[in-house]
């Protein structure tokens, strides 16, 4: 029995570093996968509403797909005003970083010695350092990727809605078979990982909102942009609201004049962040499940190192999912116990 046991935890070693490698090597695959079985997650409540008011299966897709093709079409709205935006002030905004960073780099440039030609300006000078061609073609891979990526999540998502793929079939077939109903663990995760993204969305949403309105109380450019990018960083966890901050901040350096004005502004969309992501955002996740801090901070470590930026944002749902499945098997509850840091939990 021992030698039995020992064997299992060898195989168990040997495998785990090979699952590992798979879901790196095929994440092409499996981040559009998972990013389309949370989204198929949130529209099937509709579906079940419309099914029980008899309506025929086709007609609850293509309403689904009316309602995403809805949310895209806005998206690309509020895209293209912010781009006509930005475009339109383009010429004075270059002015004013420029007389900006002359007040920084001129002094630090006579410190370290370096020379530059005053014929150029600084922003053309050191954006010259750089090899563009290359940038450029990185940027043109990492938006073919972008569209590849959401292209494979709306075909999943369809297949999942229509109920090609089935999941919850899957677990029965797998994880549990006989020994455990797969409809109550299903309806389990289901239930809190909508109640994540749900959380996640209003967050982010009233973040945004706060962006935008501290942008237009404090005349700073552009603020319906600063808004949007708010709202979509705040997906990506425990950095996105960082990267926000600073990213405005830092466009709020060149615009506003006054040292006041400025240190008020950071210090309003900082408060921001703290309220939305760092009170609210916390009391309402714990209502519904708690995950220990230490679990989130080495899962986001460990998805954003095999799915980089989309592990990041998958990190938190994902782990939700496994403390799910962990706590229906007595071997298991122990590990599900170490994740929320709570009593273990039980499904009625």
């Amino acid at each position: 029995m021992k030698k039995r046991k020992t064997t299992n935890i060898l195989l168990l070693i040997i495998a785990l570093p090979v699952i590992f490698y798979i879901l790196k090597l095929l994440s092409f695959i499996f981040i559009p996968l998972v990013f389309s079985m949370f989204i198929a997650l949130l529209f099937l409540p509709l579906m079940r509403w419309l099914r029980k008011r008899k309506i025929p299966k086709t007609i609850n897709l293509i309403i689904v797909i009316i309602i995403i093709g809805l949310f895209f079409k806005l998206t690309s709205e509020i895209i293209q005003l912010s781009s006509k935006e930005i475009i339109a002030s383009e010429n004075g905004l270059i002015a004013k970083a420029e007389s900006k960073l002359e007040t920084i780099i001129i002094p630090l440039e006579k410190i370290l010695g370096i020379e530059r030609s005053t014929e150029k300006r600084i922003i053309v000078h050191y954006f010259q350092k750089f090899d563009l061609s290359k940038n450029f073609g990185s940027s043109i891979d990492f938006i073919g990727n972008l569209i590849s990526m959401t292209l494979m999540t709306a075909f999943f998502t369809i297949l999942l809605l229509a109920e090609s793929l089935n999941f919850q079939k899957v677990l029965n077939s797998t994880l549990f078979k006989q020994k455990i109903s797969s409809i109550k663990v299903f309806m389990r995760i289901e239930k809190d990982l909508i109640t994540f993204l749900k959380v996640k969305f209003i967050i982010s949403f009233f973040t945004g909102l706060g962006f935008t309105l501290a942008c237009y109380f404090f005349d700073v450019s552009f603020p319906i942009f600063w808004g949007l990018l708010a709202f979509v960083i705040n997906f990506v966890q425990m950095i996105g609201s960082v990267i926000s901050v600073l990213l405005l901040s830092l466009f709020a350096f060149v615009e506003i004049d006054t040292t006041s004005i400025l240190l008020f502004f950071i210090l309003t969309i900082t408060l921001v962040q703290v309220i939305m992501g760092g009170i609210l955002e916390p009391i309402f996740m714990g209502k519904s499940f708690s995950i220990n801090v230490i679990t989130i901070l080495v899962m986001l470590m460990f998805w954003g190192f095999i799915w980089g930026i989309p592990g990041l944002i998958l990190a938190i749902p994902i782990t939700v999912f496994i403390k799910i499945i962990l706590s229906q098997f007595p071997k298991t509850k122990i590990f599900a116990n170490l994740i929320t840091g709570s009593e273990l939990i039980n499904i009625k």
